[in-house]
């Protein structure tokens, strides 16, 4: 029996056709999810749904001031107040996160009582029940949104900073509860950046 037998030609290019077509694979699939997938979706997005695609900015004078879907600090009487966040730096989406806090910890209760007490201070109703939102953070720490009876809690005190009867300043909060999404997901909410521009266009009447 030969001890060496003739290799067909086709065996000894193969390894040359495999990293061909493996290179050649690469290139492909490098320019089509790299570079003409990207580009589709930016397209499809910019097209179809360009104020969420970019960034859900809510522009005052041709100027962006917030998102819709960043909540932002407010502490001044005639502004509703956000729901608190629990990052060092309030509503820093670069750190998004929670207090991570449980339910028996004295931190969360001292926290949540402290809370409570500063907005009955501020004007809030004595004997109102005051809304959950209102004195505990959520899971990101950057909800926009606090729930229509923590929004109707803070209308006596905005009505009396502005200047405005409690009606209209309750009207405005009518106007501003966002329903459930598609009607079925979620809650009813109110977005505290867009309620607070909606007080800002609202003049004081002329004493």
């Amino acid at each position: 029996m030969p001890t060496n037998s003739p290799v067909s030609p086709v065996v000894r290019g193969s390894w040359k056709c495999q990293a061909l077509t493996a290179t050649l694979a690469l290139l492909f699939f490098t320019v089509l999810l790299g570079l003409v997938y990207p580009a589709l979706i930016t397209g499809v997005g910019q097209l179809a749904l360009s104020h969420q695609a970019n960034g859900s900015l809510v522009v005052i004078g041709n100027k962006p001031v917030a998102s819709e879907l960043i909540g932002q600090s407010f502490s001044q009487p005639g502004y509703f107040w956000s729901r608190p966040s629990a990052l060092g730096t309030p509503y820093d989406a670069s750190t998004s996160s929670g207090s991570n806090l449980g339910p028996l910890n004295p931190a969360l209760h001292d926290a949540v009582a402290k809370r409570v007490a500063d907005l009955r201070a501020a004007g809030g109703a004595a004997s109102a029940k005051v809304p959950v939102d209102l004195v505990t953070t959520s899971g990101s720490g950057l909800d926009p949104h606090i729930t229509p009876a923590g929004a109707y809690y803070q209308v006596g005190r905005v009505a009396q900073a502005r200047g405005l009867p409690e009606d209209v300043v309750r009207a405005l909060v009518d106007a501003n509860v966002e329903g459930r999404t598609f009607g079925l997901l979620g809650e009813a909410r109110v977005n505290v950046v867009r309620l607070n521009i909606a007080l800002d266009e609202r003049k004081a009447p002329a004493r």
